[in-house]
């Protein structure tokens, strides 16, 4: 295993980990590896996920493991895998998760689009699942060919959640304002513009599904630049039946509605779509079941006008209340046995205890990492990223807070002030709480310090934790 991060090394083929034994590797992918274990008898094969640590690795791959070993965990019935059992992040960071045996939506398209009738009989059964999941206030959001499994029994199982969204737990990859939207063909227009949230964003993907089981062509093209990701906000794709003449006039409809760029003008369900898929002969006919031919450039105009007006943002504002808060702690984790630390956790203990709706979000701000990265997991970015990640999880122990009011943050930036505020201002924090500098910094220089530049500039209250001075006898 050569040229690859040596974490690989510490899930070897035959190795014994917490009771597992691991087996072959059966997939490498740009978030981490997968391995056949064997262990504890659960009823069902099992797999174990790794994330990806070592040089020239980033922290994205960490951030979609914690995601989903958050919300795999609460997720339960015949569309998703049976959770099994995660390893510390500190240690051992895996995922054992159920192997679901069947063919996925990427092979079975292997040979080509499928008739009209499978791809209503597969849809109607992905449709199924995605409704299920969205009962349980989890959004995919990463739907595409190699997530679903198709099983001998017709039932469909989605897999990997590194980018879902639980209504329940904190978003990770918004907080960070990580880009990590989905693939490219099937992400919806509201993601592309940051907006997480909306179950909807399931619905169209399904539609580009739909699109391609139909014709076995993509709606939107594989685009690989922004710029190509946002032509969906107002592009009208080629009608499938001009691409499959075979596409009856209902699957159309169907398909076409799913891929309105507009969220409200797309199913609002996707049990309403697993119905027309089902029943064909309830369908109701709108122009878009006869469409022959794309919009004409007056139309395409009128479309694109229209969607100009949609500013691009990462991550889109969320409502807030003033009874359930955003707190954010900056934490020093560059100095964890700082005598100021206690202070500031025994502060932030007693701001929580106001409140019974909270959202806690702990930040470490850490030096940009060099260009050039060592041999070794520590002298990585991933590396840094994750022993700062842990040092956060040993700070924030004591309070025993449950995971779905936290969330734990590594920014990398030469100047911690202003990643703070940034943070801070981009995520609606409330309250910043954070720890005065110490007695010598004031006596140096302080205006230079982190307290008071944020104390100076932050959009939003700041508590400033000071240790008291000890006083000789």
């Amino acid at each position: 295993m050569s040229g690859e991060p040596a974490t690989v090394g510490r899930y070897a083929p035959g190795t014994d980990l917490d009771g597992f034994r691991i087996g072959e590797r059966i997939h490498s992918g740009a978030m981490g590896y997968i391995f056949r274990v064997t262990g504890p008898d659960a009823g069902f094969p099992m797999i174990m996920k790794v994330p990806r640590v070592g040089p020239g690795e980033s922290g994205e791959g960490l951030i979609s493991y914690e995601t989903e070993s958050l919300i795999l965990p609460a997720l339960s019935g015949p569309h998703v895998p049976r959770f099994v059992s995660s390893g510390s992040l500190a240690q051992k960071p895996y995922l054992v998760t159920e192997w679901i045996e069947g063919e996925s939506l990427q092979q079975k398209l292997e040979g080509g689009p499928l008739s009209p009738d499978e791809t209503a009989r597969v849809g109607a059964a992905l449709a199924d699942a995605v409704h299920q999941l969205h009962l349980q206030d989890a959004i995919h959001l990463d739907l595409k060919p190699d997530n679903a499994i198709v099983k001998s029994d017709g039932t469909v199982v989605l897999i990997d959640f590194g980018l879902a969204y639980h209504a329940h737990f904190p978003d990770l990859l918004a907080e960070e304002q990580r880009f990590a939207a989905g693939s490219a063909p099937y992400i919806s227009p509201e993601q592309i513009l940051g907006t997480r949230s909306d179950p909807r964003s399931d619905i169209f993907s399904l539609g580009a599904l739909l699109y391609e089981l139909a014709t076995g062509e993509l709606p939107f093209g594989v685009p690989s630049t922004l710029a190509g990701l946002r032509d969906r906000l107002w592009l009208d794709p080629v009608p499938p039946r001009l691409r499959s003449p075979g596409v009856p006039a209902w699957l159309q409809e169907v398909i076409l509605r799913c891929l309105e760029p507009r969220a409200e003008d797309r199913y609002q369900s996707a049990a309403h779509v697993a119905f027309d898929l089902r029943n064909p002969d309830q369908v109701v006919l709108t122009e878009r079941a006869s469409k022959a031919e794309q919009a004409n450039v007056l139309e395409q105009a009128r479309r694109w006008w229209r969607a100009r007006g949609g500013r691009l943002a990462l991550h889109a504002p969320k409502p807030q209340r003033r009874e359930a808060p955003i707190i954010m702690v900056a934490v020093d984790t560059m100095h964890p046995d700082d005598e100021r630390q206690p202070a500031l956790q025994r502060a932030t203990f007693q701001i929580l205890s106001l409140s019974a709706e909270f959202r806690l979000i702990c930040v470490s701000v850490i030096p940009a990492g060099p260009v050039t990265e060592g041999a070794g997991e520590s002298a990585s970015a991933s590396g840094a990223y994750l022993d700062h990640i842990v040092r956060l999880r040993h700070w924030v122990e004591p309070l025993h807070l449950p995971r779905r009011r936290l969330s734990l943050h590594v920014i990398e930036s030469a100047s911690p002030e202003n990643a703070l505020l940034e943070f801070a201002r981009r995520n609606h924090v409330d309250l910043i709480v954070l720890g005065a500098p110490h007695p010598e910094q004031v006596r140096l220089a302080w205006w230079r310090s982190v307290a008071s530049s944020v104390t100076a500039n932050a959009h939003c209250s700041v508590h400033v934790v000071r240790v008291p001075e000890h006083t000789g006898a």
